[in-house]
């Protein structure tokens, strides 16, 4: 009896969420679903201005309340000025007789116009200077290194300056740190040759693990959800992978199958395997910045999205729903961004363990001898 008023229950609160939320014109709720999507999106892409909020006045004006960046080109020389030149995409940029124009987050040269001329495709034409702007992503991965700097800077003087023993805030980081140590790099490597990667894994996982928590703050700067900022991360773990990697390591891709067999016999099957082999050197770093590339961005888009739904029920009983699973939702992006750091350091650390791998042959025939 109590299950079924249970489910009455459920079923009139879905009815009247749906009655109240939907009520509205169809023109009004496309509108609010265009407006909500344009924003989720704008809040995923990088931009050439630190906005933290923006509104529209009476009169239809676009307020943006935060700090212009630098604006750094190369066209036919450097050309550096202003983000606010720009006014959020909305006006064109003039510098020494050049007129610049950002669209889809870009900056394209242009007219006093701001013409954009496509191809048949619908892509833009305009010819695009060398940008090495700053934008809020760059600014957000500069202040997370300046924090780990001044944050580990104090750890290792506390251990210089009272006897190898941790104070203040390092004393919350220096367990992580162990672990970091005696979970992921020694058994994955190995204790002879963990030590040369532990600043990159120490380095990789507090980097990630800031700039996702910095993602879920009310800067919201989604710098883990750009797919170049994890390509990047992959490529250095693939670099330290291979330009690492021992001559055990490159004969197990290039002779997997060693001495067990003739090499006549090994011809066949390494047409097969070999290839795989080498595919396998670039699958590893790809599912790295696939998989924290996806699942920030992810989690990103779901959290926005509830809050947008409640700008589209409107109404008592769906907004505080809303509100409730954005915030559940919340709480769960957190261990997501531990999640993640943590995964990307451990296969990070799988992966060096192969390439530091090495095989005493000797000693090992050696023992075959003496068991024998």
């Amino acid at each position: 009896m109590h299950r079924k008023i249970t489910v009455k229950t459920i079923t009139l609160l879905l009815f009247l969420v749906s009655f109240t939320g939907f009520a509205g014109g169809d023109a009004e709720k496309g509108d609010q679903k265009s407006e909500i999507k344009e924003y989720i999106q704008h809040h995923l892409k990088d931009s050439y201005d630190f906005s933290l909020l923006s509104y529209t006045t009476d009169s239809g004006e676009h307020k943006y309340i935060g700090a212009p960046l630098p604006i750094i080109l190369w066209d036919n020389g450097l050309k550096v000025f202003s983000s606010s030149k720009f006014h959020h995409g909305e006006t064109v940029a003039e510098v020494d007789g050049n007129f610049y124009k950002q669209y889809h987050s870009k900056i394209y040269k242009t007219d006093a116009e701001g013409t954009i001329n496509y191809d048949a495709d619908h892509h833009p034409t305009n010819v695009k200077p060398l940008d090495f702007s700053i934008t809020k992503g760059v600014v957000m991965i500069l202040i997370t290194g300046l924090l780990m700097f001044f944050l580990f800077r104090g750890l290792a003087r506390s251990y210089a300056t009272n006897g190898g023993i941790a104070k203040g805030v390092g004393r919350f980081f220096e367990p992580i740190v162990l672990y970091i140590r005696d979970d992921i790099a020694v058994p994955n490597i190995g204790k002879e040759k963990y030590m040369k990667y532990m600043p990159y894994l120490l380095t990789v996982f507090f980097f990630i693990w800031f700039l996702n928590i910095f993602g879920l703050t009310p800067l919201g700067v989604n710098v883990t959800g750009n797919i170049a900022v994890t390509a990047c991360l992959a490529l250095l773990t693939f670099l330290l992978t291979n330009f690492t990697g021992t001559k055990d390591y490159w004969k197990h891709i290039f002779d997997p199958l060693g001495d067990s067999m003739p090499w006549y016999a090994k011809i066949p099957l390494y047409i097969i395997l070999i290839p795989i082999e080498v595919l396998g050197i670039f699958i590893k770093p790809f599912s790295l910045l696939i998989r924290l590339y996806a699942n920030m961005q992810a989690g990103h888009i779901v959290l926005m999205s509830l809050i947008g739904l409640m700008f589209i029920f409107k109404s008592w009983i769906g907004s505080p729903m809303s509100f409730g699973l954005a915030f559940a939702i919340s709480l769960i992006e957190i261990l997501v961004a531990l999640l993640q750091a943590y995964i990307f350091t451990m296969l990070s650390a799988l992966y060096f363990g192969f390439a530091a791998e090495t095989h005493d042959h000797a000693e090992e025939h050696e023992g075959e001898i003496q068991h024998l």
